[in-house]
């Protein structure tokens, strides 16, 4: 179908339908015509929304499976050669079903200034599953809420506008909040930008306590991460540790949490089971009869099948490994992830290797983590203090592994307590990357004879801590894992190359982050940026764990997949006729926006102009003297010209001060020529409207008998019919003297004594009382009081001066 332009004249249209003939209306299937309309026929023009008015009426016709009839159309026009194509009018309502054919709409309008639009509109995919039936809805034990915004301050607006949604449904009683439908919500139907937030919680509460804290920029503790966007953030690598990562139950929970972790190791314990007699998930869930991780033939083999079954999990959210890096044994789950080994030649590898260590090396030696660079570390083995031990691994510019006869590696580590040096034993009880290595060279090399290394299929580039080069088809052969156990590992090496290549995301596929530390030194150390986290923590190997390392990867720019998270699509009563849950109708875009108009004051008139004398005054802009000696003096007032006023409020409304009262009238007095204020009564305030302005009036009547004048200020809102409202009446001396005042010798004055030490507690006290005093009209700098006198000094502040 098109939703047509429809000019309904005589050469507008035949061009549009003879165009539409000549391109969509050819080599049309019988009985499947073209189908026209246009809405200006139904509803007239509607000028420079006609396009979108297009837009939502074939969008509605979509959804509707309806086309609706074109009114007003009593014949097909003669200029228009109808038999040239399959284009047909919509003289009436025709059904337009989903169907085994995908249904487009094309909308053509002219928006403002000619421009023609041009929009080919198609249905979504029906949603598919395997049995025909769309799955009932998961219901995830920890849901994330994924907010952004272009700017901080938008992000936490749009956690607040998140949070007053969820508040008011709660309230309304209707069933409570939909969590898992909010997050499917926020992922489908919101764009991403740079300033992110991912809130994680098991319930509403604990999500509303999560947005809560995004509302206010403050940092989600335990319930999410908040972050931004880092300009060109790299590739990802999924790096994978050796020995050491691995806690008693690590794995138990998430084997029940998540579906690609329970899967990742029922195919690793199917692979194993050729080569062991045991149960990885008996071990992971601590089963009776389970063998202990303390033996390296167990715990080298699970942490395998544990890593494998993370960097599935990791892949089942959309984070595709760019490169992988392996250290020491943590290469063989690298080599499978990559590619580059079969699970069943893997499995060989970290089964076989790892008895052949438990018979034959184990009780021999130790292993110690020393915080130091690997030329520090070789000095000492040079020099002799660290003798006995060789260098290991080299994770970081300042993190490096000794090994050797467990003696040695004993001494070395007292030596390290002596000079403060940080060092920490690793648990295993044999020396890899060490000469004690040589002994089993035969004897691994003949177990892992038949290795068929795989030379085809898709790959991910494994970049070696062995070579130090990318590792090639058909080298990951039985004389590798020999290197690879006895050859010290050059992880930090490796992760400089990586760093150099563009890869600027790395995460540790482990249990617990045992590199983490190395990378973020090396990346630093290489002067670059990177992204750098774990998947599980000791004690925490939970699905929430593994949501808050994707979260660390989302806010800082990595396309997450959030789905899985989210449980699948439902065909209970929630759902629509076609099985698809209706989208929930959340806050739109907080946008923050920002005026650029400038608010140039109005232009002041010329007051001689009009008969009057201009006044150099901040209220009063002009006055006339009247023949009767009285004066007049005028003036408008508003929070549009007089802003500063808007710092003075009293119960919320915005009053022009007494003092300001008895200012204009001394200013009259003086225009008068008198001498000062005799006395002052004030009546109704004098207050200001949030918009538009009062008109002001300040009058001098004549001399009396007593030399007296009456003065008078008064004002009215800006309308024809206001009420003139007065607020001061008064008298001014015409000559003499008007009083003395208080004289004193010294400031502050003799005998007074300081009472206002805390001038914001001072203006506090006032607020409590209905007095808000804002920055214009907080000059108050110090009080003092001598019996019942009371003495202020009081400065005005410096940009208000000359208002």
């Amino acid at each position: 179908a098109v939703e047509g332009h429809g000019t309904g004249t005589k050469l507008g249209d035949p061009i549009e339908v003879q165009a539409l003939l000549a391109t969509y209306g050819r080599e049309r299937e019988g009985g499947r015509p073209l189908w026209l309309g246009s809405l200006k026929s139904n509803i007239g023009h509607t000028q420079s929304a006609a396009g979108v008015g297009g837009v939502i009426k074939m969008v509605m016709a979509l959804d509707q499976e309806v086309l609706p009839r074109t009114l007003h159309v009593d014949q097909p026009s003669s200029h228009v050669d109808w038999d040239s194509g399959a284009v047909e009018l919509l003289a009436e309502a025709v059904a337009w079903p989903r169907g085994e054919r995908v249904r487009r709409a094309g909308v053509s309008s002219f928006g403002v200034s000619g421009t023609n639009a041009h929009v080919i509109i198609e249905e979504a995919p029906a949603e598919e599953s395997a049995g025909g039936d769309v799955a009932p809805v998961v219901m995830p034990g920890v849901v994330p809420w994924v907010v952004s915004g272009r700017s901080a301050g938008a992000l936490a607006a749009q956690a607040g506008r998140l949070l007053e949604y969820v508040r008011a449904a709660q309230a309304d009683g209707g069933g409570g909040v939909d969590v898992a439908g909010v997050g499917r919500a926020l992922v489908s139907s919101r764009a991403v930008f740079e300033h992110r937030a991912v809130v994680l919680g098991s319930d509403v509460g604990e999500l509303e306590v999560g947005l809560a804290a995004v509302a206010r920029g403050e940092a989600v503790v335990g319930g999410g991460v908040v972050g931004r966007v880092r300009s060109g953030v790299g590739r990802p690598v999924l790096v994978f540790p050796g020995q050491g990562a691995q806690w008693v139950g690590m794995g138990a929970r998430l084997l029940d949490e998540s579906v690609a972790f329970a899967d990742g190791i029922a195919e690793c314990e199917r692979g194993l089971s050729r080569w062991v007699d045991w149960s990885v998930q008996a071990v992971l869930r601590q089963e009776v009869g389970a063998p202990s991780l303390d033996r390296v033939d167990v715990v080298q083999p699970v942490s395998f099948a544990v890593m494998v079954a993370l960097a599935k999990v990791w892949r089942s959210f959309g984070v595709e490994p760019a490169a992988v890096v392996g250290h020491s044994q943590g290469e063989v789950a690298a080599a499978y992830v990559a590619g580059l080994l079969s699970l069943e030649d893997a499995c060989k590898v970290v089964a076989l290797r790892s008895r052949l260590i438990g018979e034959r090396l184990a009780g021999q030696g130790g292993m110690l983590s020393v915080a130091l660079s690997e030329q520090e570390a070789m000095e000492r083995i040079e020099t002799g203090a660290w003798a006995g031990v060789e260098v290991a691994a080299v994770n970081g510019p300042g993190s490096v592994v000794v090994a050797g006869p467990a003696q040695a590696v004993e001494r070395v580590r007292g030596v390290c307590e002596e000079q403060e040096v940080r060092a920490r034993r690793i648990p295993v009880d044999y020396a890899s990357h060490t000469a004690q290595v040589d002994q089993i060279r035969a004897e691994l090399a003949q177990a892992l004879d038949g290795l068929a290394p795989q030379r085809g299929g898709e790959r991910v580039p494994l970049l070696s801590t062995v070579t130090r080069q990318w590792a090639s088809p058909g080298e990951m052969d039985s004389e590798y894992w020999f290197r690879n156990l006895r050859q010290p590992v050059r992880f930090a090496e490796a992760v400089d190359a990586l760093v150099a290549d563009g890869y600027g995301v790395f995460v540790e596929v482990s249990a617990h982050p045992v590199l983490t530390v190395g990378v973020e030194e090396a990346v630093e150390a290489a002067g670059g940026q990177a992204v750098v986290t774990g998947t599980l923590r000791r004690d925490q190997g939970t699905l929430r764990q593994v949501l808050t390392s994707l979260a660390q990867l989302h806010v800082h720019g990595v396309v997450v997949d959030w789905k899985p998270a989210l449980g699948a699509v439902a065909t209970d009563n929630s759902a629509g006729v076609d099985g698809r849950v209706p989208m929930l109708d959340l806050p739109t875009y907080a946008f923050q926006r920002e005026r650029y108009w400038l608010d140039a004051p109005p232009a002041a008139t010329d007051a001689t102009g009009l008969g009057l004398e201009a006044l150099e005054h901040s209220l009063l802009g002009a006055a006339v003297p009247l023949a009767d000696q009285g004066h007049v003096l005028t003036g408008r007032i508003s929070l549009e010209t007089h802003p500063w006023l808007a710092d003075h409020r009293v119960l919320g409304a915005v009053l022009v001060p007494s003092a300001a009262l008895a200012e204009l009238a001394l200013t009259a007095a003086h225009r008068a020529g008198c001498e000062g204020i005799q006395e002052l009564t004030l009546g109704d305030p004098l207050s200001l409207p949030e918009r538009g302005g009062v008109q002001l009036q300040v009058v001098v009547g004549e001399a009396g008998q007593d030399g007296l004048r009456s003065v008078y200020v008064q004002s009215r809102l800006e309308s024809a019919d206001a009420v003139w409202v007065r607020h001061a009446t008064g008298s001014l001396v015409a000559g003499g003297s008007v009083g003395s005042g208080v004289v004193l010798e010294q400031w502050p004055p003799v005998g007074a004594e300081s009472v206002v030490a805390d001038l914001d507690v001072f203006y506090e006290r006032f607020s409590e009382r209905g007095f808000d005093y804002g920055p214009a009209f907080r000059g108050l700098e110090a009080v003092w009081r001598r019996g019942e006198e009371v003495f202020a000094e009081v400065r005005l502040p410096g940009e208000r001066v000359g208002e």
